[in-house]
């Protein structure tokens, strides 16, 4: 072969292995733009499908109407549709045409009971009832991710299992779904879920391992014969050698959460290795004895087998160890666990598509709230992400389950175009 020819071997060879390999990044990346040019196309839809849950709540274990409208839409978008699970649960399976891995996205359903200001046009017709929590905005964001990935059969490989759960605010709902046979109904290998929080519009955040606090229901039971003035500071007493803080912080006092110093954002947050109580507790007289019940904040999961122990030390070695008569945990909740593994591929693959200024770690852990969502994590590996719904320049502020919560719908569409990119992504990744 003469030297010509060799040189036009190689150059054709560099040619052909640029044509085969370098366009798969482009192919991605224009993908990902039809997914936003999708997300934008539906998004006022979205946003009509979230008011018109925002209007017509629902409390756990009554998601009817609902369970109802979710399953309709998935079956106008060519989806396989499984009800009825686990009480209004419903399941939205969308096969890709291509073999690959099973992935499950879950949103939660239910409402709260309260009769918060909710100063919008579209408030609840429902009196009594409001979804304070956000719950209508993770369906909305979970129906648009079906809707965009439906578009894109040809490109999944695997399937993705669209989970709606109700009963999540009586944390029963995961367990029930289980229990009824979900996991025999999808076999998926991941789940992920997102909460709607405080977080600025605009962001995401995430971390592995516990994401909230153990929270524990503690119950002291005294003798009839301590007063409740008595018993209220007895509590006092038992809160303050309970509690381990940071100095001079206050990790029960969420407005400090996302405050760039000392929340969330930062490695040496507050929220971080504390343990606390209520600041008040429920006493009560009941059959003889007087209770003093009471949630406790703690951190570190290796010092929750003290706890009880602890407690009953501080009374027996009171005034009052006479009247001592037991102390229980009533309330045993486990925590959402996210796994490190998927959690770190999340940032990596996310940072990928739309930017590493959207999502970010964050450390600490969140007091108050928990999510069944855990349930979920026990069967199988999973990630738990938080969104942000508040925007301070319109004066909303997304704090859960306080007076005049709102969001800033805005987060519907980052969600659905995010997470539609990265289960696609998850889809085809081996």
């Amino acid at each position: 072969m003469k030297k010509n020819q060799v040189k036009h071997c190689v150059l054709l060879s560099i040619f052909l292995f640029s044509i085969l390999f370098g366009c798969k990044p482009s192919n991605k990346k224009n993908t990902h733009q039809k997914i936003q040019n999708h997300t934008d196309q539906i998004f006022n839809s979205l946003v009509e499908v979230r008011r018109d849950f925002h209007k017509y709540p629902e409390l756990a274990g009554n998601e009817i109407r609902t369970s109802k409208i979710i399953t309709n839409y998935l079956l106008n978008l060519g989806l396989e549709v499984k009800t009825v699970v686990g009480g209004y649960g419903v399941i939205g399976i969308l096969k890709g045409e291509k073999q690959g891995k099973s992935i499950a996205w879950r949103a939660d359903m239910d409402a709260l009971p309260h009769d918060f200001s909710d100063d919008v046009e579209f408030k609840s017709k429902v009196k009594g009832i409001q979804h304070g929590c956000g719950h209508d905005v993770h369906m909305a964001i979970g129906l648009g991710i079906a809707e965009v990935l439906s578009k894109y059969k040809s490109s999944i490989s695997g399937t993705i299992c669209f989970i709606f759960q109700p009963e999540e605010e009586t944390f029963q709902g995961a367990k029930n779904m289980i229990e009824n046979g979900l996991f025999e109904t999808i076999d998926p290998d991941e789940i992920y879920g997102l909460h709607v929080c405080a977080l600025p519009v605009g962001k995401i955040m995430v971390k592995p391992k516990e994401v909230f606090a153990y929270q524990k229901g503690i119950q002291i039971s005294m003798k009839n014969e301590i007063s409740k003035l008595e018993a209220r500071a007895l509590y006092e007493e038992i809160k303050n050698k309970m509690t381990r803080i940071h100095p001079e912080s206050e990790p029960w006092n969420l407005q400090n959460a996302f405050d760039p110093k000392i929340g969330l954002s930062n490695p040496n947050t507050i929220f971080n290795d504390y343990c606390f109580m209520d600041e008040n507790a429920v006493i009560e007289t009941e059959g003889g004895q007087l209770h003093i019940r009471a949630y406790l904040y703690e951190t570190s999961s290796s010092r929750i087998d003290s706890i009880i122990a602890k407690i009953e030390g501080e009374i027996k070695a009171g005034k009052h160890k006479n009247l001592f008569h037991s102390v229980a945990i009533i309330q045993d909740n486990p925590t959402v666990m996210n796994n490190e593994v998927l959690t770190n591929e999340s940032i990596k693959a996310i940072s990928k598509i739309y930017g590493i200024d959207l999502i970010s770690s964050f450390y600490g852990q969140i007091p108050y709230f928990n999510d069944d969502f855990c349930y979920f994590q026990q069967k199988i590996p999973g990630v738990y992400f938080l969104l942000g719904g508040s925007n301070h320049d319109k004066g909303i502020i997304a704090m859960n389950h306080a007076p005049n919560f709102r969001v800033d719908e805005e987060c519907i569409r980052l969600g659905v175009k995010t997470f539609s990119s990265f289960i696609l992504e998850r889809t085809n990744k081996e």
